[in-house]
């Protein structure tokens, strides 16, 4: 198990900038979100990578700034627009093979026919990943219909081996469910966390700011899939400044740090 902090935290700072910040104060692993087409040019990419590379920080994940418009551009009838939606992602699977990254955040549609239609656009997404050494990963996401724990569990059994996925905890209280309940339905297929804590004050909360049960969440996560990466998102509203994303990335360290393999070994 990892633990790293997402470039999101610092939107709407620019991505090169919110990744400066977080190598210079020590993340050594870190989810990039790609904000705009530009950022997924090779030059932009490849400096990406050699920032990464300076400070010795690992990124695991990439978070497209499309996610909003997954609906309109792979759930539609319009077959044009799904290839050439296809081609597009090529771009950011590039991206992450410049970078290192292997797990893509996908947060689907957000009101398709039936469940049969949605595995066959996400198979289609994540077979194209396959070729590129990614991992397309559906995040559940209250306001799309990856919002429901029997959602993903249904998907996940009709996808079988084909299937990966990205728990949020936030997005889980939002939905009214317990970050639990997902992460029961999708079981080791679970790759990928977005962490933040929950309580009275908020659903979006640094660490140690509301009640949410870590230790008993670590342990069952590590039972399903004890090599998941673990990544801090907050939003800018959330937190005071980088000192607090610091300072919680390394409580999350201690966290899972008897799950980590090192202690392992």
């Amino acid at each position: 198990m990892i633990a790293g902090v997402s470039t999101a935290c610092l939107f709407p700072r620019p991505l090169e900038e919110s990744l400066y910040d977080l190598a210079v104060n020590g993340v050594s692993c870190v989810e990039i979100f790609v904000n705009t087409h530009s950022e997924l040019k090779k030059s932009f990419a490849y400096a990406t990578a050699n920032l990464l590379k300076r400070f010795d920080v690992k990124c695991v994940s990439v978070h497209p700034f499309t996610c909003e418009m997954e609906q309109l551009m792979l759930f539609s009838d319009y077959e044009r627009r799904i290839e050439d939606t296809l081609e597009y992602y090529k771009l950011f699977f590039r991206f992450m093979n410049i970078v290192g990254a292997d797990i893509f955040v996908f947060h689907g549609g957000k009101s398709v026919r039936n469940k049969e239609l949605y595995c066959e656009r996400y198979l289609r997404l994540y077979r194209l990943g396959k070729e590129f050494g990614v991992r397309v990963a559906v995040e559940n996401v209250t306001r799309c219909q990856s919002g429901s724990s029997a959602f993903i569990k249904e998907i996940s059994k009709m996808l079988g081996d084909e299937f990966c996925f990205v728990l949020d905890t936030k997005q889980a209280v939002r939905s009214g469910e317990t970050p639990f309940s997902f992460l029961d339905a999708a079981g080791s297929k679970t790759v990928h966390v977005h962490l933040s804590d929950s309580g009275e004050l908020g659903d979006c909360l640094p660490v140690g700011k509301g009640r949410f049960r870590f230790k008993q969440f670590f342990e069952k996560l590590s039972g399903y899939n004890p090599d998941c990466s673990v990544i801090l998102e907050l939003y800018r509203n959330n937190f005071g400044g980088i000192s607090e994303l610091i300072s919680n990335y390394g409580i999350i360290n201690k966290m899972i740090e008897p799950y980590s393999k090192e202690k392992l070994l």
